[in-house]
């Protein structure tokens, strides 16, 4: 059986990787799976474990980074978030075509120990209307908004060290452009 593509999705803070996130996931023709992140924060509301992210304690996730099952992790906002090694291993190891969604500095070390896999980073149509969708989203939480601008401004950083990097000016072409990326990866050794 032939092993599943690794796409990787990242960007700019802020800059609707969620929302892509969702459309390639719903999207037949790439038949993707996602890849759930371990995460130290506390479950919100309307999360459910297992399908948003795996919750778990601080001594879990140092477990698993000290017995390196974690492909990359992060701490933002004073949190813990990982891609878990196993499950990305096992869903390629059964054909299926993998999404995982990560910040910038992530990507790196996935790609030392899963070089082949396609890594796509979205940026902003410009940082001024990032820094106003942000300011706008977190309008009643200045010190949230400074953080996440600051912190789309350093993964801007990294941006040049992609290959396939999608400027998004409109969720439909930033869609499609995403798309195509993978729908030709998916068939170059067709």
């Amino acid at each position: 059986m032939k092993k599943g593509l690794v796409v990787i999705l990242s960007g700019a803070c802020s800059v609707g990787k969620h929302d892509l996130t969702n459309r390639l996931l719903n999207d037949p023709d790439l038949d993707l799976v996602y890849s759930v992140s371990l995460t130290t924060r506390p479950k919100k509301e309307n999360e459910v474990d297992g399908k948003d992210y795996y919750f778990v304690d601080f001594a879990s996730f140092a477990q698993a980074v000290k017995d390196h099952n974690l492909l990359e992790y992060t701490e933002f906002n004073g949190w813990y978030y990982g891609t878990p090694k196993n499950q990305v291993e096992f869903l390629r190891d059964t054909g299926k075509n993998v999404l995982i969604t990560v910040e910038a500095q992530g990507v790196g070390p996935i790609k030392l120990e899963l070089p082949e896999a396609l890594a796509i980073f979205i940026t902003p149509a410009s940082i001024d209307e990032l820094e106003s969708t942000i300011h706008e989203i977190y309008q009643d939480d200045e010190a949230s908004a400074t953080r996440r601008i600051n912190k789309a401004k350093m993964d801007m950083e990294l941006a040049p060290l992609f290959q396939n990097v999608v400027k998004s000016e409109d969720a439909d072409k930033t869609y499609q452009a995403v798309k195509d990326m993978i729908l030709k990866e998916l068939h170059k050794d067709s």
